[in-house]
Order: C-alpha cells, then structure tokens, then sequence
C-alpha cells in the first residue's frame, strides 16, 4: 500500500485541502492520502491553534466520505516539537509493509533543504509536489530529482489562517468549508 502524508495543522481544514488531497488520491499511483494533524509544528506559535482533537474531528467529518483520504493522528503521542523524520521512522515501524511518501506545496520544497535529516527522508521516501502561487520561482536543488514528482493539481488560493481571520471579522466562510465542518466549527463557536 502506498500512502501519501499530508501534514498540517488543518487550522481548520477547508476545501483547498481536499481538493489538492483528493486529486493526488486520484492521479498519481498513491493507494491513500493521510491526513497527519500536527499538534505543534516547530516554525508555528502554538497559542493560534485550536486543541488537537477537535481539529482532528474537523478533518475526520471533512474526510469521512473519501474512501481514499483518512485523519491521522500519530503524531499526537510523539515528543513535542516533532519532525517529519521522527514520524516517518515511526509510521514505517509501526506499518513495515506500506510504503509512506510525502505531500507538500512548492512553496515547502524551497525550504525543504532545512528540515532535520531531509537527505535521509529523500533517500527512502518521495515526495508529490503540488502548485502554490509565487511571485517567483526559485530554483532549487531538488529540480528534476527522481523522488520529486510535481504533481500537476489545482491551485488553490485558500488559507486557514485567511478562514480564521474572515470568522472573527464576522464574514460568511461557509462556501470555503466542508458542510460539517462549517456546521462543526459554527455550533462549537471557533475563530470568534
């Protein structure tokens, strides 16, 4: 089984999100997208983030009806602040039989160059690349490399952090959203 990592905070989850996961389920020779919520990532402030199990049952009502796209919650029992490369060793541990690859913007492979280990993750995993919008270009390093397969998906120019800001103004969001999630996110009064 060849499982995709998506990671992220998922602060909250929203359309972009599934459309760019959904897409790569379905053309590219993964089996599964996983979406991995990250309980601290080391380059975000921890205050903005909702409590780990309610943006995990955001992203389960988000993907229940996607055979092909699932939460994950592995990281949520692993030392704080985690990296990429402690959770793969432990996910590959934990699942010898499947092989695991990961999920990122272009935006992410410019600085991917600075993650710990990333020699080691290129080496026994690949990476699926979708399009971000940027001003420039940058050439990197990883240009043409066998494990990195730019994945031609939609671009979307949506943000959690545009989400959360829009709900505190008062502005309607709702189309941005999942249906449950929206409905989740307006019972439990989040962002406001």
């Amino acid at each position: 089984m060849k499982v995709g990592l998506f990671f992220g905070s998922f602060n909250p989850i929203h359309i972009g999100h599934l459309v760019i996961a959904n897409h790569i389920a379905e053309h590219s020779d993964l089996d599964q997208v996983w979406f991995v919520v990250t309980p601290h990532s080391p380059f975000k402030k921890k205050s903005t983030l909702l409590d780990n199990y309610q943006r995990l049952e955001m992203v389960y009502r988000a993907t229940k009806d996607y055979t092909k796209l699932n939460p994950c919650d592995i990281e949520f029992n692993l030392p704080q602040p985690n990296y990429t490369i402690n959770t793969l060793a432990y996910l590959q541990e934990k699942y010898p039989t499947y092989q695991f690859a990961l999920i990122m913007g272009e935006d992410n492979l410019k600085s991917f160059h600075k993650w710990k280990n990333y020699e080691l993750i290129l080496e026994n995993h690949h990476i699926y690349v979708y399009p971000r919008v940027s001003e420039n270009t940058i050439e990197t390093q990883f240009d043409g490399h066998k494990k990195i397969h730019p994945i031609n998906a939609p671009i979307m120019e949506l943000s959690s952090t545009f989400i959360r800001n829009s709900i505190k103004e008062g502005k309607n969001v709702q189309p941005m959203l999942p249906q449950n999630v929206w409905e989740y996110l307006d019972e439990m009064n989040f962002y406001k």
